[in-house]
């Protein structure tokens, strides 16, 4: 069993949120637990690095929904970047890939990221 770690890191975008390892039953509790605890303003973009996932089950699956939950109550957006092919695979079947904008890398994503403008 490889255990979850969690990097979150700042940038003018929004948090990402690094994650490498298995997200799985027993970790989904402490990544949703992390969620609130972001700081996401509107208009920014909240990066799921999926780079190190190992592994991800349903209650990992889950987990990114919540994000996207998250991301849409603070009035931001979400996007995933370096998805592993089973992740992706995972995704595609149940239709979320339709749902969530993806990049290569988690700098593709916050170098897609549009500010806001000022009306």
């Amino acid at each position: 069993m490889t255990q979850l770690t969690v990097h979150t890191r700042a940038t003018p975008a929004g948090p990402v949120v690094e994650l490498s390892g298995e997200l799985d039953n027993d970790s989904a509790p402490d990544v949703r637990t992390l969620l609130p605890r972001l700081t996401l303003l509107a208009g920014q973009q909240l990066v799921i690095d999926l780079t190190g996932i190992t592994f991800c089950d349903s209650s990992g699956i889950t987990v990114l929904i919540a994000a996207r939950n998250h991301a849409l109550a603070a009035q931001a957006s979400i996007a995933l970047a370096a998805i592993p092919d089973r992740v992706s695979r995972m995704l595609h079947i149940v239709g979320l890939d339709q749902v969530f904008p993806t990049h290569p890398t988690a700098q593709a994503a916050a170098a897609a990221w549009t500010p806001p403008t000022s009306e």
